[in-house]
């Protein structure tokens, strides 16, 4: 008889102040690998619960065998317009889909949140990063970005 391992799961949770110091870590890894952190990064980094949760947006997190991998924020902006933020997935995860599940649960949850517009921007640079939210649906639009400096392409998706 033989038998195959399961297996090992993919979970994407729901953010809790416990996640604090993964949501900066794993997203200050990427930004720190290709650019400089930036005051909105250590605004948004520093205080999740304050700057994203209180203000009526949502946090989820992936964890693969019971360790944290990988997070992925919404931003409300306004009762119908969130943006898709701070999405990073560790390097030692790379190629499990994980990005993709967290990018559908942020959408699934715009949704259920009344969102009529999904919008991010991005860098040209991050071309993995740009394939997937393209596979998610999201498309090109001109934009004056001035939020970040290494913002260089926004990208939007509407919900209704």
């Amino acid at each position: 008889m033989t038998t195959t391992a399961s297996a090992p799961a993919v979970s994407i949770i729901d953010y809790t102040p416990a996640h604090a110091t993964h949501f900066r870590s794993l997203n200050q890894a990427w930004i720190e690998r290709y650019f400089e952190m930036e005051e909105l990064d250590h605004k948004s980094l520093g205080d999740p619960d304050g700057y994203i949760i209180s203000k009526g947006g949502h946090i989820f997190m992936a964890e693969y065998n019971s360790e944290v991998v990988g997070t992925c924020a919404l931003i409300k902006v306004n009762d119908i317009t969130f943006e898709l933020a701070k999405m990073a997935v560790t390097d030692k995860v790379q190629g499990l889909k994980i990005g993709k599940r967290l990018g559908e649960a942020a959408i699934q949850k715009a949704k259920e949140l009344g969102a009529e517009t999904l919008f991010l921007v991005s860098n040209r640079r991050l071309e993995t990063a740009l394939h997937l939210y393209h596979r998610l649906g999201f498309v090109e639009v001109p934009e004056d970005l001035q939020e970040y400096k290494r913002a260089d392409i926004k990208m939007e998706m509407f919900l209704k």
